[in-house]
């Protein structure tokens, strides 16, 4: 079995739908974003950093104790943890974006008749669409995991409105029929190049 594992998918859409055939256009002004509220046991205070890409097609949250154990000397509420991201993003005016492909990484170790899971979702607030995904691994594993996931339908912030957007992920792992040992998963930047990025659309209002 080699030591990657990678799941694909179609993104659940958000608001209105616009087919992802438009022209590409990047603003050449910089954009920002910032947490404003973090919550979740997945993210403690100063464990959640975004970072933007220079040429503003993307942002990157990276996580810096995020990780779920079962089995052998784990406790009972560390089976599953959530991060829940308040995100502000500050863009150039006539301009609007939507999230084009979200990509996951992390790192799992689990025991034969084990299993690991990731959930995630996003949307914009005041939106009561919701963009979803789930993935599931089974033991025996261990190694990299990785999750990446294209919108077919491209769903945009209404233009000239500030939303913030929420990023909301999800790790469980199971120690099912596994005899010994404990299992785990994680998606924690102090144990590698791990991050999450979410890829961004953008169009002229």
């Amino acid at each position: 079995m080699p030591n990657v594992m990678a799941v694909g998918g179609v993104l659940a859409a958000l608001f209105a739908s616009t087919v992802a055939t438009e022209p590409l256009v990047t603003p050449a002004e910089g954009i920002t974003i910032s947490v404003e509220t973090v919550n979740g046991s997945g993210c403690p205070a100063g464990t959640a950093q975004v970072s933007t890409a220079a040429d503003n097609t993307a942002f990157t949250v990276s996580y810096s104790d995020y990780f779920v154990l079962a089995g052998a000397g784990a406790k009972p509420t560390e089976f599953r943890k959530n991060c829940q991201l308040n995100l502000r993003v500050k863009i150039p005016q006539g301009f609007t974006f939507a999230v084009s492909q979200v990509d996951l990484q992390g790192f799992a170790y689990l025991q034969r008749g084990a299993s690991g899971s990731q959930h995630s979702n996003y949307y914009f607030m005041g939106s009561s669409s919701n963009a979803q995904q789930s993935h599931e691994f089974t033991g025996p594993y261990s190694g990299v995991w990785r999750t990446s996931e294209r919108a077919s339908t491209l769903i945009y912030a209404p233009c000239g409105q500030e939303r913030n957007l929420n990023v909301n992920t999800e790790l469980r792992v199971d120690v099912g029929d596994s005899e010994s040992g404990t299992s785990f998963m994680a998606m924690d930047s102090t144990r590698g190049s791990v991050r999450s990025v979410y890829h961004l659309s953008w169009r002229e209002c």
